[in-house]
């Protein structure tokens, strides 16, 4: 007599339990790990849930245990997002450790005048703040676990994890300037961000130190993106007197500049030096390989999941607790795209 196979969408809790031959709260137990279950009960139930493929309900697994494993990323939205380097090594650090640590993953895309419906949610890591500071705030007023990264927030009570952005900017600068380079240019990222925001600080603070005069028609600002870099490109390779090197906040704008340059005839490095910032492979496989400065966001997106679950097992993660605040240094990555003069 052939038995029809039971499909695992039909198994629950129940079907394992009865076939294991204990009650459903020793089946319960089993799945959370709880240490207070006997090896024999323990050992029929786990080679039982193997026999069935049971899959445990995740919600049913919460109810239990009392507390939610799910991780929220909350991103504020911007254009091109999903071609974006720094997203991308973002959502891959947080989601390979997440997984890891048996996290579950939810992607939030936010506007800045949006609610986070956070309901069901263990713990959220915002990806820095840019006009949306009151969904981090309303977070924060329900205690629900928080960490921000890529901006170092001194007057919240979170645990932040950003790049020294503005010290990455200032050693740059200081590798064109200690190249012989005095007319630096900058084209800069969307200094709504504190990322950009802080690397024109470092850019103009390396020139205060070497005492070359700030020239504001030297510094353009853009929204990160290769069209308007290459808009950029032209003032800049346009000017009468035009520098002789160019800081650029990320690798894909300063791969854009490169273009601009080339096509006007203009030779990287020997007739413009070009520094980026990120360390975006795209930059070792151009006509010559970038200049960068390297920032660790790998490392950045998975310190931020182990600091979020040391806060989501704390018990006191929704009370007054001092927040850790960390920067994490950026490296130069010196390539072939700069030039002494």
């Amino acid at each position: 007599m052939r038995t029809k196979k039971t499909s695992s969408k039909t198994i629950s809790i129940k079907d394992v339990a009865r076939l294991a031959k204990v009650s459903i709260s020793t089946v319960s137990r089993v799945i959370n790990k709880s240490p207070s279950v006997k090896a024999a009960s323990k050992a029929r139930v786990i080679q039982v849930v193997k026999d069935l493929h049971f899959q445990p309900s995740v919600s049913a697994q919460r109810l239990a245990t009392g507390k939610s494993n799910v991780v929220a990323l909350v991103i504020p939205r911007y254009e091109g997002i999903f071609y974006s380097f720094y997203a991308l090594e973002l959502i891959r650090g947080i989601g390979t450790l997440a997984s890891a640590l048996k996290l579950d993953l939810l992607l939030h895309l936010t506007e800045s005048n949006s609610t986070l419906n956070l309901k069901g949610v263990g713990g959220v890591i915002f990806a820095d703040i840019i006009a949306n500071r009151l969904q981090l705030e309303d977070a924060l007023s329900c205690g629900i676990p928080a960490v921000l990264i890529n901006n170092y927030a001194e007057d919240l009570n979170v645990t932040c994890l950003a790049i020294d952005n503005k010290k990455g900017a200032e050693e740059a600068v200081n590798y064109l300037i200690g190249l012989g380079h005095k007319k630096i240019a900058h084209i800069t990222g969307d200094i709504v961000t504190q990322a950009a925001s802080h690397r024109l600080l470092g850019y103009k603070a390396a020139m205060d130190e070497n005492k070359i005069a700030f020239r504001p028609d030297y510094v353009i600002n853009t929204d990160y993106s290769r069209g308007q870099a290459r808009g950029a490109a032209e003032k800049l390779l346009d000017l009468p007197d035009r520098p002789t090197a160019v800081f650029v906040a990320s690798d894909s704008m300063a791969l854009e500049v490169i273009a601009v340059a080339r096509e006007r005839g203009i030779r990287i490095p020997q007739d413009l030096s070009v520094v980026g910032f990120d360390d975006n492979p795209s930059g070792l496989y151009g006509p010559v390989a970038l200049t960068t400065v390297r920032q660790p966001l790998v490392k950045m997106a998975q310190d931020s999941v182990k600091e979020l679950n040391i806060l989501m097992a704390d018990k006191n993660a929704g009370k007054k607790t001092q927040a850790k605040k960390i920067f994490l240094p950026a490296e130069l990555v010196i390539r072939e795209s700069c030039q002494q003069i």
